[in-house]
Order: structure tokens, then sequence, then C-alpha cells
């Protein structure tokens, strides 16, 4: 990868609106993405800090980042891997100038911008 990314953003959750990291497809793609040489973070309600676990204990004590603009703004791509209900997914259109929706999280969701959602 030629570019390095400033960041992705991940809900960490195994699924919506729970706070169970087991088996969370998240640790992978984080495995994939700092292979790549990517910085990353995450924000998550459910997960304000990694617990430890057996398969992934270099992330341990990971912290999420603030839902604000100023924080989300700051970073090159959002990507989605758990769509819980309670994000405001209007203010991350807005915020975020590349979002990667892997859970039809923005489905609905109106957008001032043009071609930055992509559905994956």
């Amino acid at each position: 990868m030629e570019y390095i990314l400033n960041g992705f953003i991940f809900h960490f959750a195994y699924k919506p609106d729970v706070d169970d990291i087991r088996e969370s497809p998240t640790f992978k793609i984080f495995d994939l993405l700092k292979a790549k040489g990517a910085e990353i973070a995450y924000y998550d309600p459910y997960i304000p800090e990694i617990c430890e676990t057996r398969e992934h204990a270099e992330y341990t004590g990971m912290k999420t980042v603030e839902w604000n603009k100023k924080m989300i703004s700051g970073y090159d791509a959002v990507l989605i891997s758990t769509n819980h209900s309670s994000i405001d997914y209007s203010e991350l259109a807005e915020w975020s100038d590349c979002i990667i929706d892997t859970r039809n999280a923005m489905n609905g969701v109106e957008s001032k911008k043009e071609n930055h959602i992509f559905k994956a």
C-alpha cells in the first residue's frame, strides 16, 4: 500500500447493540489493515475499552475515540462493521468523506455529499 491511511473507525461489538466482542470480525479487519500500514482506531459506545482476549492480546486497553465532528472528520475513512441503533448515521454522513458500509447502516440516510458512501 503506497498510501498510509490516517485511520479507520469501527464498531467493535460482535452484533448490534451489545457489548460482546467474542468472535468479532473487527479483530481480523484490524489485523489486515495494520499489516498494510494503516493507523487504526474505533468508536463503539458499547465497548469503551477492549478487554483482554486470548487471540488478540495486542489490542487490550485500546479505547474508543470520542463521537464528535472534529474527531470523526479527522479520519480518511470510516468502516462500519456493526450497525448499532444508537448511532446517528446522518451525523456520520455529514462528518466523514469516505464511509465503507458493510452492514447497510447508511441505507436511507440522506447526505449532501456525493459519492462518499460505499456499500461493501
